[in-house]
């Protein structure tokens, strides 16, 4: 097994296998993309001579495709394992710790889906009961909607309290303020790289070969406004206020061991979405509230595959652009403990969190911080990790 001349320590989630891309900059200097290693950040520009690196965002290289991304990835492996190099290429090293982690691709577009059964079957027996948990389209496609990417924003971004309408059961008329019910969703988020032509669908198929990698994904939601605004068109300033997405972009194909078949789905799709390659993903997330663990969703729960995502985005026409983003949903396993939503582990409210702490939470309070990570398996045994997402929640910004 192949381990490199850098020190990693164990249980880093950036081992050799790993070599995630992101856009870092040292103290006083300029952003540039760099790949992590252990607790370092290989500088691409100075150690490959690439002026693609040199920029503040990965989308340059992004748009290069498989071949490219193949070609840099052995680049940078060889660099990193072999010993002869290594006196030239420690200087462009930097700690972690001394550098400052930016948004790592510009965000063209933003979608986010609903993929996980679990999630919305939960919602259903919430909002919906009585009847069906799943609305009768569920299982017939990948449902949608489009978000907001400028308010897509790298972890570590304050997330401040939106304000909206909302309004309760019990109420006449709606009022405007604060959220009062604050959520989180642990989500898996898929950024695109080789672009596509308006009107051409991508084929499942086609998968590998538009997107480039995996990150992190926390759809902060505000339940209250949500629930007011979604009919007849779904969401809209219930989800548009912030998105944050890891610092971290993990290539594909740095997973090809956590690779696993997706569930077996009944109805069969539509040939359009069929699958020809196994594109489920063996994650295992952790949801931390202020530090306490409360949640560990597994992503191969999933009932759609993010190439069937991709295939269904893409079915009516819509182009690809280098930098698109879009994100599976909550990932909320069969049990409580794996629910990657408040609004679940709290069942909106009924059943509320005790934290090892003793505060008790049904939505999120000033002052909280939600962190998010994953690990997968890598080869050889190894896990590799997607770092992590985090954001604390501001109180409101009063209205002018």
């Amino acid at each position: 097994m192949t381990t490199g001349w850098v020190p990693v320590p164990e249980g880093s989630h950036f081992p050799i296998h790993n070599l995630p891309y992101g856009i870092f900059s040292p103290r006083g200097e300029r952003a540039r993309a760099g790949v992590a290693i252990g607790e370092q950040v290989l500088d691409l520009a100075a150690a490959l001579g690439d002026e693609v690196f040199a920029g503040g965002s990965l989308n340059a290289f992004l748009a290069q495709g498989p071949g490219r991304w193949a070609a840099v990835r052995r680049l940078i492996t060889e660099l990193l394992t072999d010993e002869s190099r290594r006196a030239e290429v420690e200087r462009a090293l930097h700690r972690l710790s001394d550098v400052t982690l930016h948004l790592p691709f510009e965000v063209a577009d933003y979608v986010d889906f609903y993929a996980s059964e679990h999630h919305a079957a939960n919602l259903g027996r919430m909002f919906r009961p009585g009847s069906e948990p799943l609305t009768p389209n569920w299982k017939h496609l990948p449902i949608g909607y489009h978000g907001r990417a400028g308010t897509v924003v790298v972890s570590g971004t304050p997330v401040v309290r939106p304000r909206g309408q909302r309004k309760t059961p019990g109420e006449d008329a709606p009022t405007f303020g604060p959220t009062l019910r604050l959520d989180i969703e642990a989500e898996v988020g898929f950024v695109v790289g080789v672009p596509s032509p308006l009107g051409t669908p991508v084929p499942t198929t086609d998968f590998s070969r538009h997107v480039f990698g995996v990150v992190l994904v926390n759809d902060w939601s505000a339940r209250d406004i949500q629930s007011w605004e979604y009919v007849p068109l779904g969401p809209f300033l219930g989800k548009s206020f912030a998105t944050s997405v890891s610092p971290w972009v993990v290539p594909l194909e740095a997973l090809a061991a956590a690779r696993v078949p997706g569930p077996v789905q009944e109805p069969p799709p539509l040939p359009y979405l069929g699958v020809a390659e196994p594109w489920g993903l063996d994650l295992t997330l952790e949801v931390r509230l202020n530090g306490h663990t409360v949640s560990r969703p597994p992503y191969s729960s999933m009932y759609w595959t993010p190439d069937q995502m991709l295939a269904h985005m893409t079915a009516g026409g819509a182009s690809l652009r280098t930098g698109d983003l879009f994100a599976s949903g909550t990932v909320s396993g069969p049990d409580r403990g794996r629910r990657g939503s408040l609004i679940e582990l709290s069942w909106s409210g009924a059943e509320p969190l005790t934290l090892p702490d003793g505060s008790v939470r049904s939505f999120l309070e000033d002052g909280d911080t939600v962190t998010i990570t994953a690990t997968a398996p890598g080869p050889y045994g190894t896990r590799i990790g997607f770092g992590e997402v985090t954001g604390r929640v501001l109180p409101a910004v009063d209205a002018p």
